[in-house]
Formats: structure tokens, C-alpha cells, sequence
């Protein structure tokens, strides 16, 4: 096994044109007491990974290499890993530990424990040719799809899942979804698998094609009313401007889940047309372990499309600026190797 590795860090958060990002070699990293040593395939480009690179989301640890959406083989275990075996394929997502013993863990709500880890931020992630991940929060995966394809479930799909549970769609409901990048254009397909209505509301031309593509019942631009009521709607755009005009998007009893990690600043809202008649307005924090098993069942059973556009390793800091330019149609993913 080579003894360094090609990685990208965060050097100095700030804009793109800043080029915060910086492309080094560092050693391969050795796998602790229960952890497995990841030999990455493929990593996606989350939003997340652009808030942290931009400075929007405060660096917990200098030179942090980003990405949490990896797919990869497993080379290499520390003592007491003993559940994964050289050579198996698996996923490491954005959480990456808990305590598991803290009141949120015990009701099964890992995503709030209070000591929650993450990959990408607490520690190095996917934008490098090797990581390690806690064996415990690592996620088997099938060998028939390619890499590129099962990278953005990781986080995307996983993050949308748990918005589309928060957003709280009946059966055969009308969802709203606001922004349509990598994570939206996933839940849209599950929610249509699920016999919703979607209506997609986005400022990107060629989002809006998609969506159409995909199957969505209208495809209008971000600040546009739907067509018809909302039952639910998730707003994946950070973009605070948008959740009055979502929530007054709303039918009676409806609820809106934003679905970011980051938001810019809400502006003020309006008791009676944003909020009253019981409209509901819910955050999503990360996600647990169940969701991310349940979506990967979910796409086991009903295969998603997945609308990728595909950059080298070395081209990670170019990857991050087409994000923050919106010139990425659905998930951009790093292939790495494999």
C-alpha cells in the first residue's frame, strides 16, 4: 500500500475564487481500535462541503479534508473490527459517531446526540484516495452499481429522506420542493415512487428540465406559486428568502422541512398568511443510521436515477466552484479510483 495519498484540504475558508482548497500529499491514515481503513472509489460533492470550504460552516479541526459521500473497499482493519472484511464494498456518510448513550441516542435520535461526529468536518473525509471510518457507521453496499451512481445516496439521498419523513406527506400528497440539486432530485423519486405529486420550484433551466424529466407534475421558477395547494414541501435551496414563500405555499395543516445545514437569514413572517391554519415549519439536523438504511432499501427496491456529472480527483476545487455557480446538474462526484 502506497505510504502517502493525493487528498484536498481546507486550507483558508473563503470564497471559491479564494481557492480555499489546497491539493497535498499526506500519509495514508491507519485505522484505530474498531475503525476500517477505505480505499475511495468515488465521493460526491455535497453542498455541505462548499459551506464548510466558504467559511459558512465553522472548521472544527485546521487542514480538514471534506466529502462524506464515499464509496469504496475496505483494505484495511483496526483491533476489533471484526465486522467488515477486506474487500467489502461500502458507503461512509456524513455521520460518522455518537455516544450512544445519551437521552437522544437511547429514543433513537442519534442525529441530535450532542457529541455527534461527522465525517468531512470532524474528521478527514472523501476528497482523498483513503479514509477511515468507525465500523459501526459504515454502510455495506450492492456491487451491481457503479460507484458514481451510489456516492450521492450517501448524503443526499439520506438527507432528503429524512426531509421528505419531517415534511410529513400523506399518502398521494402534494409535495412542493424548492431547489433541485443532488438531494431534491432524489427525494422527488422517491416521493413519486410513493405516488405523490411533485411540484418542483427552482431557479435553474435545466433543473427545471430535469424535474420534468423525472416525472414532476410542474416545474416553475423558485419564487413562482405552485399550481395547486401544497400538502408539504421541503426547501433544499439555502436561501432564507424562500421559506415565507413556501409556507405560503402551504394548504392548511401543511408543513415545510428545510433541509440544509446552512440557511441565510429568514425574514420576518406573517401570522396569518405564513403560519396560521396550523402550517407547520420544521429544520432537519443530519440523520441517523435507520435513515440511511431505509434509503438504501428504498433504492434497492425501486432504483433511482441518479443524475451525475463526474470530475477526477484533481479536479475537486473545480468541482466545489461549479457548485457555488450553479453549473452542476444534480450530484457532482469525484471518481477517485476503483
Amino acid at each position: 500500500m502506497a505510504e502517502t495519498m493525493t487528498a484536498w484540504v481546507v486550507r483558508r475558508p473563503g470564497p471559491m475564487t479564494g481557492r480555499p482548497l489546497e491539493r497535498v500529499r499526506l500519509p495514508v491514515p491507519e485505522p484505530a481500535p474498531g475503525e476500517v481503513l477505505v480505499k475511495v472509489e468515488a465521493c460526491a460533492v455535497c453542498r455541505t462541503d462548499l459551506h464548510l470550504a466558504e467559511g459558512d460552516l465553522a472548521p472544527r479541526r485546521p487542514g480538514t479534508v471534506p466529502g462524506h459521500e464515499v464509496v469504496g473497499r475496505v483494505v484495511a482493519r483496526g483491533p476489533g473490527a471484526d465486522l467488515l472484511a477486506p474487500g467489502d464494498r461500502v458507503g461512509v456518510a456524513w455521520l460518522r459517531s455518537t455516544c450512544g448513550r445519551c437521552r437522544h441516542c437511547l429514543r433513537g435520535a442519534e442525529n441530535l446526540c450532542p457529541d455527534s461526529r461527522y465525517t468531512g468536518w470532524d474528521a478527514d473525509g472523501g476528497y482523498a484516495e483513503y479514509l477511515t471510518a468507525p465500523q459501526d457507521f459504515v454502510h455495506p453496499l450492492p456491487e451491481d452499481r457503479p460507484a458514481e451512481e451510489l456516492a450521492p445516496l450517501l448524503c443526499a439521498g439520506i438527507i432528503g429522506y429524512r426531509a421528505l419523513l419531517r415534511a410529513e406527506l400523506p399518502p398521494g400528497g402534494r409535495l412542493g420542493v424548492y431547489g433541485f440539486g443532488a438531494s431534491a432530485h432524489l427525494t422527488a423519486q422517491v416521493a413519486l415512487a410513493r405516488g405523490a405529486t411533485v411540484h418542483v420550484l427552482t431557479r435553474a433551466a435545466s433543473a427545471r428540465r430535469l424535474a420534468l424529466e423525472l416525472g414532476a407534475a410542474s416545474a416553475g421558477d423558485a419564487y413562482d406559486a405552485p399550481p395547486e395547494p401544497l400538502d408539504a414541501a421541503i426547501l433544499f435551496a439555502p436561501v432564507g428568502d424562500l421559506v415565507p414563500v413556501a409556507l405560503a405555499a402551504l394548504d392548511a395543516g401543511g408543513t415545510l422541512a428545510v433541509a440544509g445545514i446552512h440557511l441565510t437569514d429568514v425574514p420576518p413572517l406573517n401570522y396569518d398568511e405564513h403560519l396560521f391554519r396550523e402550517r407547520t415549519l420544521r429544520s432537519v439536523t443530519a440523520n441517523t443510521r435507520a435513515d440511511a438504511r431505509a434509503l438504501l432499501a428504498h433504492a434497492a427496491r425501486h432504483p433511482l436515477r441518479v443524475a451525475t456529472t463526474r470530475y477526477g480527483l484533481d479536479q475537486a476545487d473545480r468541482a466545489l466552484a461549479d457548485l457555488a455557480a450553479d453549473r452542476v446538474t444534480g450530484a457532482a462526484v469525484l471518481h477517485v479510483g476503483g
